[in-house]
C-alpha cells in the first residue's frame, strides 16, 4: 500500500511532467502535419484529376519543394514545433498558388 508521502510525490510528478508532455505532444502534431502535408501534395499533384492540368514546371516546382521538405524532416526528426510550422508554412507558399489555378 502506498503511503500518503508516495502518493503526494507521484501527484508532484505528474503535474511536472504534464507540462513537458504538452510541448512534446504539440511538436509531434506540428511534425505529423507537415509530413502529412507533404506526402498529400506530392500524391495529390500525380493524382489523375491534377496530372494533365499542371504545367510541367510547376509540377517539377511542387515535387521539388516536397522532396526537400521530406528530406528536411529526416534530417531533422527533434526540431521545435515552430521550426515544423515554418517549413510548411513554406511549402504551402509554393504549393497552394500552383494548385488553386
Amino acid at each position: 500500500r502506498l503511503s500518503k508521502d508516495d502518493i503526494d510525490r507521484m501527484v508532484n510528478e505528474a503535474s511536472k511532467y504534464e507540462d513537458e508532455d504538452k510541448v512534446q505532444r504539440e511538436r509531434i502534431d506540428a511534425k505529423n502535419g507537415l509530413e502529412n502535408y507533404a506526402y498529400s501534395v506530392k500524391n495529390h499533384i500525380n493524382s489523375a484529376e491534377l496530372k494533365d492540368k499542371v504545367e510541367t514546371a510547376d509540377k517539377d516546382a511542387i515535387e521539388k519543394a516536397v522532396s526537400e521538405t521530406i528530406s528536411w524532416l529526416d534530417m531533422n526528426q527533434t526540431a521545435t514545433k515552430e521550426e515544423f510550422e515554418h517549413k510548411q508554412k513554406e511549402l504551402e507558399g509554393i504549393c497552394n498558388p500552383i494548385i488553386t489555378k
